[in-house]
């Protein structure tokens, strides 16, 4: 057997014998540089002309990772090749340069936080629960506590029998089927088990699910109902933020959209989801002109009174108060093929208090009409008074 490439002078600290990053190793120097908040890089030089994809040299050199997780790095800039960046397809050739900022590997024990959490189903094999607003999915840079899967993760100790699927835990996400933005509300399953991860997983993946949004967006949404098929990728100067890419990065991302209600400045659309790409719906409705209502990440802005009625015409708030303060959008319907059984399931969620006051006030002070389009799914006045 060939050796491994042998890594640039002063990172031998941090590799096994193997030439692999030892994530005890890792974790130690990260925390000798807790008030540090940079990653840590580490140096690659290739000794061979292995001909083979950056993305798989990487999960033979960083093996604690996934390799989903390792293209993301290379999506964000973490990684470079003869200090340029490539591609996670960039084949690597005989004395080629290889730098990566490599994040904090995760601890092998989960912090568990007790929290709120609004349970909608549970069994042995899935959690169902409606998300609350300002909640992180899981456990990431920067933030370690306070996500839903701690909260899980003391939900299952101390309220439930079982635990998270062990499938993602070795990234910190247990359970982890699919997420949503930390300012989306609604519907999300979770596993329970590594069969019903597998199960769950191939349906997101083979687009088998059903998932419906409702959302609040500024304008008058014409026509009423449509497809939005334009692809979508990084912003190419924005960080953490996404685009519409007409070029190699875009990927393709379909939404139809169907309108509820309509008002005077805004209008309530359901939102029907073929792909599942990052901030989608988000970015194909401020692409169109009708960013979501407090989506100041695309276009929107937070509302207050007087963005809904003139002053001093609504006794219980002025023109003043915060109606909304983040993006008006909530997962409402989830459907899928139970992982235990393969039988139809559908979970819905009602709308959390900042949205149904918000259309509840559109309704009251902007109401112009209420079309019907063919192929709604969401029942809007059980969304609005299930609390």
């Amino acid at each position: 057997m060939a050796a491994p490439e042998q890594p640039d002078q002063g990172d031998e600290a941090l590799l096994n014998a193997g030439g692999k990053v030892d994530p005890a190793r890792l974790h130690e120097l990260y925390e000798s540089l807790q008030d540090d908040d940079g990653a840590i890089v580490v140096h690659f030089k290739l000794t061979r002309d292995l001909n083979k994809r950056l993305d798989r040299y990487l999960v033979d050199r960083v093996p604690f990772l996934s390799r989903t997780s390792l293209q993301r790095l290379i999506s964000e800039n973490a990684v470079l090749v003869n200090d340029r960046t490539p591609k996670a397809s960039t084949r690597l050739r005989l004395g080629d340069h290889v730098q990566v900022a490599i994040p904090p590997p995760p601890s092998s024990e989960l912090p568990a936080d007790e929290m709120d959490l609004n349970i909608i189903h549970e069994d042995r094999h899935i959690l169902v629960l409606n998300k609350h607003d300002d909640v992180i999915v899981h456990p990431a840079r920067g933030n370690q506590r306070g996500t839903l899967v701690n909260g899980l993760a003391w939900h299952c100790s101390n309220r439930s029998s079982g635990d998270l699927s062990d499938v993602g835990r070795d990234e910190a996400r247990p359970g982890v089927v699919h997420r949503l933005d930390r300012h989306t509300t609604g519907v999300m399953v979770f596993a329970k088990s590594d069969v019903a991860h597998w199960r769950l997983g191939r349906q997101f993946e083979q687009r088998r699910t059903r998932k419906r949004y409702l959302a609040v967006v500024h304008g008058k949404v014409e026509p009423y109902t449509d497809v939005i098929d334009v692809p979508l990728g990084k912003h190419p100067a924005i960080r953490d933020h996404y685009a519409v890419r007409w070029d190699d990065a875009g990927k393709e991302a379909v939404t139809l959209y169907r309108v509820r209600e309509q008002y005077e400045k805004f209008t309530l659309v359901e939102l029907e989801l073929r792909t599942g790409r990052t901030h989608q719906i988000r970015v194909h409705l401020s692409h169109l002109g009708w960013p979501i209502a407090g989506d100041d990440y695309y276009g929107g802005r937070h509302l207050h009174g007087r963005d809904i009625f003139s002053p001093g015409a609504d006794p219980e708030f002025n023109a003043g108060s915060l109606i909304l303060g983040r993006q008006a959008l909530h997962a409402g319907l989830l459907g899928f093929k139970h992982p235990g059984d393969e039988q139809d399931v559908t979970y819905t969620a009602p709308l959390p208090e900042d949205m149904r006051r918000l259309v509840k006030l559109l309704r009251k002070h902007q109401f112009v009409a209420r079309p019907k389009v063919p192929g709604t799914e969401l029942d809007v006045e059980y969304m609005l008074n299930e609390a």
